[in-house]
């Protein structure tokens, strides 16, 4: 490595600070891989400190150094890599690692993605090196796409200069794209995004720190980094808890410690803490599940509701127990057998623990429960209690900066101030979160103020300290603060964006707002509004001290609380809103005036816990002899389950935004001489809205039609389930995508529906439909079709878009054939037909050839099956092409040898595809190839499978390569078994083992591979022999000389009939086949056996 002939007193310094920097990460053990950008001018040598190193590129490097040579060579960086040094870091840099004649920029690439870190020091010149920003590009892509740790260090630059591409760098980036160079807006986009990650701003001068406390810094949070990132997925501010979660880690390996308690305040990290643990781990479990909130959640869902959440996560599969333990013998049994992680979140009632079943969860399972309250977890028989830590000082700081100034470490001139704030916290992640974030961007000055507000407080409680925060809120931002808190915590965040904009200006601004000061936050999943529960009690305890009388404050949620205004009518003109848990009161009657007092009444949301989940509990709402009941034209949210009046008459929706009547007894909503404006509905039960975008009518059963909404051009969604009364087909705009119409009555698709040209799929699955028009044949944009279970008799002439059509029970006796003649409607006709137990159907005609799901079983009078063109090819690297496919026939005990002859012919034509796709992708990851087909029979066909055997295993001698080249061997299998004693199909696991042999030198090659069928009916049942062919992409292996192959095969039957005696674990395989595919590695020609 190469020097400058001179250095300056700014480089001298630079090379003192990385010197300490690589000596305390040498103390760590760790390796380091150093690279200093070359200058292009005549230099010296660097002093032997920072030169020794490895001599092997083959080590896994800890850490990859990168600087500008000319800013820091001879200062900060030669300190840092001093430091890493002395803290045991195998040193890898450019002059005594890469091998001569090597190329520098492969060399360095090798040697980052050999790393799992980088440091970036990011001087002033940096920029203006073309090798430097070539190497950042690279560790930003690897970040990107590989999760690599990148901490950068903004060495006497300003970070928002790097953001910005600012100050000097901007003259560089001019100088880069003067020259032309291709690479530039590359280098430019990795640039600036390194100057939006928290790292350390070191701005030198006699008031910043010395360099080497911010080497002892780095070093220690690199170590930490390091030790942790394995975990990348889990929260991203995961400061102080390392020490922690490692104690938790150990009690899980113990054997006595099956249920462990996190006890701590609120605003601790409990939930942090758990959801880091459960990310390390969860990969150990068979199943898992994190049950977030569960206070909170068993509030709107009910136990019930949320056991049968968990039960369903942990089984694959909805489960249903409306008991309040579980009783059921079998669920109980599954649950044994299931080795499961499960982490109870925010539990305050210690029978609540019981009741999710974990006494019955299997050997080896592990719960974790986190709860304020210590009493909880030892009355509800935790094992072990963990008490959750607060922060120490230097952890404290840094989370606190991170928020502050979006670095790792407090500017030089606010550490004073950032260490009284830290006090003040008293290690409370929540507090240190709220406090940086007020302070951000904020000047010493108003710092200063914040301080002598909280001196105020002799010892300040983080209440306190949140409800400072909330204070120097405006008064929209505290409105929006409080309706989350009490109305719409957990609510998706555009919804609650398009409600509270009706009500307040720049509320979306405000949302915003609140999320930058961390007293909201906003999920990735689902998009749902959050708040820490601390900040929701801190917004109920302001509401409550607005009035001793609870009919004098803005907003009210108690149950207590809200049946005494209304039942009194003391309700006046200051409440907002109304949040009402139904199962929490007796019943309340409603007049039609009951409301009249509270003309500024924005909200009213009354709810069931519960009510999707078909509980038909007692009505609490009853009408007093009137049809409808007068609101406040305030109003922008009305929730109201199980609407007792019949109408909504009288009520000026014009400010409404959101209308939800589940379950209500409604005959209509207005009359027609109402003529009401609703510019602003956007999710509704009713038409007439320009804007109106979802329109929901879930379980109206009293609703017969809906009028015409063909000119709703906003209308997205249109929910109809549960109304089983509709008769007529709604009248939809043409660009409508889905129309969801399952359980209805509805009896015929008209002529009109040629009209929804932008119309992709239509569900009347369970409904009256026994016509469907032929003009269903002229919709180009259809791409799924549901009509399972009506009682049809036949179908037109099916779409030339049509990927998806489900027939299953249909009383139909055949489809019409798919025009697939042309090579491009090969993969553009049906994919997935679903025709099980079309009892009538007798004819499956000319199918198209690459199906990816075809489900005829149970169809018991099915006696043709033929295909397509069976000499078509498709390109086996066509993305849009299947890479599994099922074809089920079991039960169609009436199919002739020709049809099964064209099923097997079919099959084979698959697996020859497959498996040169298999072929073509060895070297590349991909998704999983697979194949299972089943029909009736005993036989094996001889000109499909070569090698048979009598019983559940057969050795077959392999061909020798004939070739020049390498090749590849494929192996598809066929079964027979009967299936008289299997209770479900889904319950079915299906095993291979095999074992290749060299003669040469004797070795085996050992192989499992298994198939699970895809079928989840608990009711279907196979009756006697049927054939299975088989094929996955574990089938194909390339060829080391092999001589020959054995197999053996099970059929595993897991799931026994609830209450009949149990059955055998293991379906005797009665006769088994084998065929083998022949590849050349570089073929001319297709498959040959």
């Amino acid at each position: 490595m190469a020097a400058s002939s001179s250095s300056s007193p700014q480089t001298d310094t630079c090379l003192n600070f990385i010197t300490h920097l690589l000596k305390a990460l040498k103390d760590a053990m760790m390796n380091a891989f150093f690279h200093d950008e070359k200058p292009e001018q005549p230099s010296q040598a660097l002093p032997q400190a920072i030169a020794s190193s490895s001599s092997s590129t083959r080590l896994k490097h800890q850490v990859f150094l990168s600087f500008r040579g000319e800013d820091t060579r001879l200062n900060f960086t030669a300190h840092l890599l001093k430091a890493l040094k002395d803290k045991g870091m195998n040193v890898f840099f450019d002059e005594e690692t890469l091998e001569k004649g090597e190329q520098l920029s492969q060399a360095l690439s090798r040697a980052i993605a050999a790393s799992n870190l980088s440091i970036i020091v990011l001087s002033v010149d940096y920029a203006s090196s073309k090798s430097c920003l070539a190497e950042l590009s690279d560790i930003m892509h690897r970040k990107d796409t590989q999760g690599h740790i990148v901490l950068p260090i903004f060495y006497h630059v300003d970070p928002s200069h790097v953001r910005n591409l600012g100050g000097s760098f901007k003259t560089s980036f001019i100088h880069h794209e003067s020259n032309r160079l291709h690479q530039v807006q590359r280098w430019k986009t990795a640039f600036a995004e390194i100057g939006k990650l928290k790292g350390w701003h070191i701005e030198g001068g006699k008031f910043d720190r010395p360099e080497t406390e911010y080497i002892k810094d780095i070093v220690e949070y690199v170590i930490k980094k390091l030790m942790s990132s394995k975990f990348r997925s889990a929260s991203a501010e995961l400061i102080g808890i390392d020490d922690q979660k490692k104690t938790i880690l150990r009690l899980i390996e113990k054997e006595d410690s099956r249920l462990i308690g996190l006890w701590g305040q609120g605003g601790i990290g409990k939930t942090t803490l758990s959801d880091v643990i459960y990310n390390e781990i969860s990969y150990k479990y068979e199943d898992n599940c994190f049950l977030l909130n569960v206070r909170e959640k068993l509030k709107k869902q009910g136990m019930e509701s949320l056991r049968n959440e968990l039960l369903s996560k942990l089984l694959n599969q909805a489960i249903h127990v409306d008991t309040p333990s579980i009783g059921s013998t079998l669920i109980q049994e599954r649950l044994s057998n299931k080795r499961v992680l499960v982490v109870l979140d925010d539990v305050n009632d210690s029978d609540q623990i019981d009741c999710f079943g974990v006494k019955h969860f299997g050997d080896g399972s592990k719960i974790i429960v986190t709860s304020r309250d210590r009493q909880v977890l030892k009355n509800g028989g935790v094992d072990k209690i963990h008490e959750v830590k607060m922060l120490n000082k230097d952890d404290s700081l840094q989370l606190f900066s991170t928020f502050a100034f979006k670095l790792l470490n407090p500017a030089a001139d606010f550490r004073d101030l950032s260490n009284k704030f830290i006090a003040y916290a008293r290690g409370s992640p929540l507090a240190l979160r709220v406090l940086g974030s007020k302070l951000y961007k904020k000047s010493r000055k108003e710092w200063e103020s914040e301080v002598d507000k909280l001196k105020e407080y002799d010892q300040p409680k983080i209440s306190q300290i949140l409800r400072s925060s909330f204070d120097d809120l405006d008064e929209v931002e505290k409105n929006i603060f409080l309706d989350i808190a009490i109305f719409f915590k957990g609510t998706c965040k555009k919804d609650v964006e398009e409600i509270l904009s009706c009500c307040y200006k720049g509320a979306v601004c405000g949302i915003s707002n609140l999320i930058d000061k961390c007293l909201l936050d906003s999920t990735s999943y689902d998009g749902g509004i959050l708040m820490h529960d601390m900040l929701e009690e801190m917004g109920k305890d302001i509401v409550r001290k607005e009035s001793i009388d609870p009919g004098k404050r803005s907003r009210l949620w108690s149950a207590k609380d809200v049946y005494q205004v209304l039942s009194y009518n003391k309700g006046i003109n200051l409440i907002q809103g109304i949040k009402l848990d139904m199962s929490q009161i007796d019943n309340l009657r409603l007049d039609r005036s009951i409301f009249e007092g509270m003309i500024n009444l924005r909200v009213i949301f009354f709810y069931t816990p519960g009510i999707f989940w078909g509980e038909r509990s007692a009505e609490k709402l009853l009408e007093d002899q009137v049809d409808s009941v007068s609101l406040p034209d305030e109003l922008r949210y009305l929730c109201l389950d199980k609407y007792p009046f019949k109408s909504l008459s009288g009520f000026n929706p014009k400010n409404l935004v959101v209308l939800k009547l589940v379950c209500g007894h409604m005959e209509h909503l207005w009359n027609d001489d109402d003529h009401q404006s609703l510019v602003n509905l956007r999710e509704i039960d009713v038409s007439g809205a320009i804007n109106l975008e979802i329109l929901h009518c879930w379980c109206c059963e009293s609703l017969v039609e809906l009028p015409c909404l063909s000119h709703l051009v906003s209308l997205k969604k249109l929910g109809l389930a549960g109304c089983n009364n509709l008769k007529r087909f709604p009248e939809v705009p043409k660009h409508f995508p889905i129309l969801e119409l399952h359980r209805s009555k509805i009896e015929e698709v008209p002529a009109s529906i040629e009209h929804l040209v932008g119309l992709r799929k239509l569900c009347l699955k369970n409904s009256n439909v026994n016509i469907v028009s032929r003009n269903i044949s002229k919709l180009e944009s259809l791409r799924d079709m549901e009509l399972s279970n009506c009682p049809m008799v036949e179908f037109p002439e099916i779409p030339r878009s049509l990927i998806n059509l489900n027939l299953s029970k249909t009383q139909i006796e055949e489809i019409p054939t798919v025009d697939v003649s042309s090579p491009i409607l090969i993969s553009e006709t049906i994919d997935w037909l679903e025709m099980d137990h079309c009892e009538s159907l007798k004819l499956l005609s000319e199918l198209p050839p690459y199906m990816e799901f075809l489900d005829a079983r149970g169809c018991t009078s099915l006696e043709k099956v033929s295909f397509a063109d069976k000499n078509s090819f498709l390109d086996p690297l066509d993305d849009d092409v299947v890479d599994e496919c099922g074809m089920f026939f079991s039960n169609c005990i009436s199919l002739n040898q020709d049809s099964i002859d064209n099923i097997e012919a079919n099959v084979m034509l698959k697996i020859g595809y497959l498996a040169e796709k298999v072929r073509l992708t060895w070297d590349d990851a991909f998704s999983r190839i697979e194949l299972f087909c089943c029909f009736p029979g005993n036989k094996i066909s001889a000109n499909k499978f070569e090698y048979q055997s009598m019983s559940s295993s057969l050795v077959l001698k392999i061909a020798p390569n004939g070739s020049s080249g390498s090749r590849f061997l494929a192996f598809s299998i066929c079964l027979v078994a009967d299936f008289t004693r299997c209770y479900r199909h889904e319950s079915l696991r299906f095993i291979c083992k095999y074992q290749l042999t060299t003669a040469s030198v004797g070795v085996n090659e050992k192989f499992t591979s298994d198939w699970s069928s895809s079928i989840e009916d608990e009711t279907e049942r196979c009756t006697g022999d049927h054939v299975l062919i088989l094929f996955k992409d574990e089938m194909v292996v390339k060829d080391e000389d092999y001589e020959e192959a054995s197999f053996e095969f099970n059929i595993s039957n897991s799931i026994y009939n609830e209450g009949e005696k149990i059955e055998d674990e293991y379906i005797k395989v009665e006769k088994c086949g084998v065929h083998v595919s022949y590849m050349d590695e570089e073929p001319s020609t297709t498959p040959t056996t």
